[in-house]
C-alpha cells in the first residue's frame, strides 16, 4: 500500500529540525484537517504528545508523522513539501484530491 503522504527532502529536514527543538514529552508531528478558511477546508500541523489508537503513522526520512484518522481520505497521496521563499517559508500540501483552493492557498476543497 502507498503512503498517504510523501515527505519531500525538505520536508523531511524541516520536520527534524522542529524535532529537536521540540518539548521533550512530543513524540512528532501530527497532521489533520478542520473545516474552515474560504474554500471549506484546512491543514492542520501541530506536536503530538501521543498516539491515539487509530492514528496512521507514517515513517519516512527519518521522521516520523502521525496522521489524524479522519484526515486520511482528505490525504491519500499527497505530497508534504517545505518551501523557503523571500519573504516567509511554509509547510505545502501537494494534494491530488483538491477540486478547489483558495487564493491565499490557507484552505482547500475535495
Amino acid at each position: 500500500m502507498d503512503k498517504i503522504i510523501k515527505l519531500s527532502d525538505s520536508a523531511a529536514t524541516r520536520i527534524k529540525e522542529i524535532m529537536s527543538n521540540a518539548e521533550k514529552n512530543a513524540i512528532g508531528v501530527r497532521v489533520s484537517v478542520k473545516s474552515g478558511g474560504c474554500a471549506g477546508m484546512a491543514y492542520v500541523m501541530e506536536y503530538s504528545k501521543e498516539v491515539n489508537p487509530n492514528d496512521e503513522v507514517i515513517e519516512d526520512k527519518g521522521v516520523r508523522v502521525y496522521i489524524d484518522s479522519a484526515a486520511v481520505m482528505y490525504l491519500l497521496g499527497t505530497e508534504m513539501d517545505y518551501k523557503i521563499e523571500d519573504f516567509s517559508s511554509t509547510f505545502v500540501f501537494n494534494n491530488p484530491n483538491e477540486t478547489e483552493r483558495c487564493g491565499c492557498g490557507e484552505s482547500f476543497k475535495v
